[in-house]
């Protein structure tokens, strides 16, 4: 369970209609990890960072991903979650955040319209929903649902582990892969609402 194939890889063209920027093939495993406790400090200064240069256009910032689960191995890179008015409405929020460093690298139109920033400083991830993105209670469910639940935070890491010692093509391939994982710790989580 978790991790049988039944996802497909996008290809280079698919990814690169969604990229801003030039894809580049990553062509090597994934280097994951164990839990770092500087990376919720890290958050705490990067949400200050955006929340003073967009001010009341944060309707919400969180931590997400793994490196927001105490105990659990990781990329090394911060995954946010920001909270807008409408994702779409890029010219409210976009050329601030360019201003104080971050880059426009993703624009998902079919997936709950899905922005994604590389942050300045550090290796940031900030991912733009709308308020009201069903992907934002799914992303939040499952960062706290694995915060508490040690059997699926060890087995969610056990095969993050055996996934990124393949070669992937792009770290995307690898996220890609995770997705029978995910959806198999997400419905134990939502049983339990």
């Amino acid at each position: 369970m978790g991790s049988d194939n039944s996802f497909s890889l996008k290809s280079d063209e698919e990814l690169q209609k969604l990229m801003l920027v030039e894809l580049k093939a990553h062509n090597a495993p994934i280097t994951l990890v164990e839990y770092n406790p500087i990376w919720p400090v890290l958050f705490k200064r990067e949400a200050s960072r955006i929340r003073s240069v967009l001010g009341n256009k944060v309707l919400r910032i969180e931590h997400v991903g793994s490196t927001s689960v105490p105990g659990l191995c990781a990329k090394p890179i911060i995954d946010m979650l920001l909270v807008v008015k409408n994702s779409t409405d890029e010219a409210s929020y976009v050329p601030a955040l360019e201003a104080a460093g971050y880059m426009l690298k993703i624009r998902e139109p079919d997936w709950f319209e899905h922005r994604m920033f590389k942050g300045p400083d550090t290796d940031i991830n900030l991912h733009v929903f709308s308020l009201g993105s069903s992907e934002i209670d799914r992303m939040l469910r499952f960062r706290d649902w694995l915060r508490t639940n040690e059997t699926d935070r060890e087995k969610y890491a056990q095969v993050k582990r055996n996934l990124a010692k393949k070669k992937w093509r792009h770290v995307q391939h690898y996220a890609d892969a995770k997705t029978s994982i995910v959806q198999e710790i997400m419905e134990r989580a939502n049983r339990v609402k």
